[in-house]
C-alpha cells in the first residue's frame, strides 16, 4: 500500500493537491503549522490510495513524498 509523508511546516495550504487526488485521500488539516496555515493531511477515505503521485507532482513547494 503507498504512503504519503507531508512536510507540514513547508507546506501553504493551497490545496492544489486535495484537487487533484482522484480518489479524495488528501484534506484540509484542522491544525495550524507554525505559520499559522491550515496544512493538508493524508486521510484514506473509502478508497485507498493508489499512489498516482499527483498530489506531489503538483505540489508547488514539494512537501509531498509518495512511496509506493
Amino acid at each position: 500500500m503507498p504512503k504519503i509523508e507531508i512536510n507540514k511546516e513547508r507546506c501553504k495550504g493551497c490545496k492544489l493537491c486535495i484537487v487533484h487526488c482522484p480518489k479524495a485521500c488528501i484534506k484540509l488539516d484542522k491544525a495550524l503549522n507554525k505559520k499559522g496555515v491550515y496544512t493538508v493531511v493524508f486521510s484514506e477515505g473509502k478508497e485507498k490510495c493508489t499512489g498516482c503521485t499527483f498530489c506531489a507532482l503538483i505540489c508547488p513547494d514539494s512537501c509531498i513524498m509518495v512511496y509506493k
